[in-house]
């Protein structure tokens, strides 16, 4: 299966040089040619489209890699096993949020719960860029089998762990292969389907994740009171292990590319971007744990860790994110405003479920259900939006700012309603309005995105906008649990002084510490009194006012950057150029007007 791209070179009738006349010049790109455009590195994309075009204009043929069927029988494994591992990498973004104060009451880790998360989206974030770029040199086949292998160790890490640090060591493995599960989904879509149902899977794979996310946190918490959560933990390992297993057994070998099989294996891993991918992790960590807790010092490293990255980027041939695309004001400004705009909507995928332990007293497995009705919203969304209305390519510019605004005030509905006294029916609805109009808005933005980019960077811009979604989630959880946090320790402690008249005993300082990091905590028995128990609900009832209208807030300068990306394209800015000539020239010779 290949795909045809052609550019005009010399124009029709045009000689070549050679005596000969060219209308064009076609470039057969094999399904390698595309593999890496889902996520990851498109300048690699960019580099082996140039070497084929190069191939085809010297009359070389270029090699073709017609795949043939795969029968029912390996397409049903590799759909059954990548399902596998699409459901256990995003149950593991919500599952947490549901099994979190049973994790941090026995590994005593109730003020760093917040990095039960974070540590994990760090990693997934951090990872995913690398593993297109993996690819290359190592079949798609053998990195899902890699990562799915380090999510399993991870997982019987985590299911043993002693310890905080050793709990987090395991999240961070297993974020390590999550960050590459996503990314090879898109890979293998890519490579084993045709153009006509790619987009089909697509979906199909977007709607695995969707899954994944809303009924992790019900999975989780279902099952937490029945195996407890090492064993939860612990039986993802050989489905892990199992699952990829299943796709790298079912994946028939593909050769490599001519240009690749005469690089040798160290050449090829020797020209990764190790040390741009190291200071990224070491400038995001560092950042994320600055805003979360107001430090200081690692702020300062944040920026450091900033400067050598981008001097890395700016020199390195292959770079994670390459500069001068990023530099283009429509493409930042773009990216940007979806860094602002998905790290708002995590506030609500990981802080609804805590809404319903904390403040309404229901199960952990109910407690999971609430993100079942945002995320169908996302769904439909998502599908309305390109149904309906995105049938061709062009601006998008004034849906992406209505889009943007309702769901900037679903935010800041959500945090007049998230309390005890609202009814369950409205806060459902609020939080579907939410789901309906992100789905809307990542369509409607890498739509407006394509747009604004020129033709010849759209894979290297679409692979900068995963990129930056992808980190959201751990601004989200990071910096978004940094203000939680505080806001309820403050509201804590305040309340408990009322009720001690100015006095704050030792046992009340410990249930302090404990509700920050368990919000179950809020409604089990023999913990509070009925006074405690509404000093609790009341100050989880403001963390969260405040957690919404900070994400609320952080909307409005998404709006901002989104509004200034314009509604011009490179193809409305080289007509207006081509105008100002053809004016230039009628004002100099009026004759040139007819």
């Amino acid at each position: 299966m290949t795909v045809g791209l052609t550019e005009d070179r010399l124009g029709p009738g045009a000689d070549d040089g050679s005596g000969s006349s060219t209308t064009s010049a076609t470039i057969t790109a094999t399904e390698q040619t595309p593999l890496l455009a889902s996520d990851t590195s498109s300048v690699t994309i960019a580099r082996h489209i140039s070497l084929e075009r190069e191939s085809t204009i010297h009359n070389e043929p270029s090699e073709e890699d017609e795949h043939p069927p795969l029968g029912w029988k390996r397409g049903t494994a590799i759909i059954l096993s990548m399902w596998a591992l699409i459901f256990l990498q995003a149950a593991n973004m919500s599952g947490i949020s549901t099994t979190q104060s049973s994790i941090a009451e026995d590994l005593d880790a109730y003020q760093n719960a917040m990095w039960f998360t974070s540590s994990y989206m760090i990693s997934v974030s951090s990872t995913a860029p690398l593993v297109g770029r993996l690819s290359m040199i190592f079949s798609p086949g053998v990195m899902v089998l890699i990562c799915s292998t380090w999510f399993a160790i991870g997982a019987v890490i985590v299911s043993v762990a002693p310890t905080f640090g050793v709990f987090i060591l395991g999240r961070v493995l297993c974020g390590v292969g999550s960050g590459g599960i996503m990314t090879l989904c898109m890979i293998l879509v890519i490579q084993l389907t045709s153009k006509k149902k790619r987009g089909l899977w697509i979906g199909l794979v977007n709607a695995g994740f969707t899954i994944g996310v809303s009924t992790g946190a019900v999975v989780f918490g279902a099952l937490l009171p029945v195996i407890g959560w090492r064993l939860l933990f612990g039986s993802q390992a050989p489905l892990s292990f199992l699952a990829g297993l299943g796709v790298f057994l079912s994946i028939p070998h593909r050769p490599s590319t001519h240009h690749s099989r005469d690089k040798s294996l160290l050449t090829k891993l020797s020209s990764i971007d190790y040390l741009g991918a190291l200071t990224l992790t070491a400038t995001i960590t560092s950042l994320l744990y600055a805003l979360s807790t107001y430090t200081r010092a690692p702020l300062a490293l944040s920026l450091l860790s900033l400067s050598f990255f981008l001097l890395i980027e700016s020199r390195h041939p292959d770079p994670i994110i390459p500069l001068p695309i990023l530099s283009s004001g429509g493409v930042l400004l773009s990216c940007l405003s979806q860094l602002g705009f998905m790290a708002s909507r995590w506030t609500v995928l990981f802080y609804a479920p805590i809404f319903i332990l904390a403040v309404r007293g229901l199960s952990p497995a109910l407690a999971g259900s609430v993100l079942i009705p945002t995320n169908l919203g996302f769904g439909i969304g998502g599908l309305l939006v390109g149904w309906l209305h995105i049938k061709r390519s062009g601006s998008f510019w004034l849906p992406c700012l209505l889009s943007l605004f309702i769901f900037g005030c679903s935010l800041f509905e959500l945090s007049f309603v998230s309390n005890h006294e609202t009814r369950y029916g409205v806060y459902i609805a609020v939080v579907f309005i939410n789901g309906l109009c992100t789905g809307a808005a990542v369509n409607y933005t890498l739509a407006h995105l394509l747009h604004l980019a020129p033709a010849k960077d759209h894979f290297i811009v679409t692979g900068l906008l995963a990129t930056f979604r992808g980190f959201a989630g751990s601004f989200g959880t990071g910096i978004g649990g940094g203000v939680f946090n505080r806001v309820l320790r403050g509201s804590l402690t305040r309340g408990f002084l009322e009720l001690g008249h100015g006095e704050l005993t030792e046992r009340r300082e410990k249930l302090i510490t404990v509700l920050v990091g368990s919000p179950a905590a809020v409604w089990q028995e023999g913990v509070l009194s009925k006074m405690e128990r509404g000093v609790a609900v009341g100050g989880y009832e403001m963390a969260l006012r405040k957690l919404y209208m900070g994400a609320a807030g952080v909307t409005v300068v998404v709006l901002i950057l989104q509004w200034a990306t314009g509604w011009k394209g490179v193809e409305d800015e080289t007509k207006t150029d081509e105008e100002g000539i053809r004016e230039a020239v009628v004002e100099a010779d009026p004759a040139m007007e007819a």
